[in-house]
């Protein structure tokens, strides 16, 4: 059973409530990331009015002097590059995954009262905070990949300079804030079930002392 001296513990609670909060922000930031079109973009000077947007699902151009957005999904996912049909899988992953380390816990929180004992909260914590860490590498890598990507085509000398080149989007660093706020969400959850167990091994007969014995009255 869980002391109280641990149930207390306000640095216990604050890296718990930490770890839900930072992936609740990182669940929404990968959300935007996921359905936003400007993973990468582009212009030119010949069409200094309209911009060029490309994403997971769709390619958008954007008209500046109307201020419109129009799209087109993609006809068939086997003609996308390569980076973009891992990214697709990827961040959905990363969506799912989302959802389950909210799942475990916000059950696993000591301040939410539910029929769970404090070992299984606690087991409940390990297992989204890994899960957490699970998910900014699920983020970071596509993140990364289409980045490298578009970087090396960037700088490629045999394309002409005049030629128009993608640049980074808005959706990139969601998706990067997404990964490093799942990676701090991982960790402070994992901290938190440290602490707990560093404060089951030193708690000593004073402790249980303190709690002295519990009479129940009806």
């Amino acid at each position: 059973m869980t002391s109280v001296r641990s149930l207390m513990d306000p640095r216990i609670r604050a890296l718990e409530l930490l770890g839900v909060a930072l992936s609740a922000c990182a669940w929404i930031f990968t959300l935007a990331a996921t359905f936003r079109s400007a993973w990468l973009t582009l212009s030119t000077e010949l069409l200094p009015m309209e911009s060029y947007e490309l994403g997971l699902w769709e390619t958008c151009v954007v008209q500046d002097v109307q201020g419109a957005l129009l799209c087109q999904r993609y006809d068939s996912p086997l003609a996308l590059p390569r980076d973009i049909k891992l990214a697709r899988v990827l961040v959905c992953a990363a969506l799912c995954a989302g959802l389950l380390v909210l799942a475990l816990a916000i059950p696993g929180l000591h301040a939410v009262n539910v029929c769970v004992d404090g070992q299984s909260k606690k087991v409940m914590k390990m297992c989204s905070g890994a899960l957490s860490v699970g998910c900014a590498a699920l983020m970071l890598v596509p993140v990364s990949y289409v980045a490298h990507a578009a970087a090396l085509r960037y700088f490629d000398e045999s394309v002409p300079d005049v030629a128009p080149r993608w640049e980074f989007g808005d959706a990139l660093f969601c998706g990067w804030t997404a990964g490093v706020m799942h990676l701090l969400a991982g960790t402070a959850l994992l901290a938190s079930c440290a602490s707990l167990k560093n404060h089951h091994a030193h708690a000593g007969p004073l402790d249980r002392l303190q709690q002295g014995p519990r009479t129940e009255y009806v």
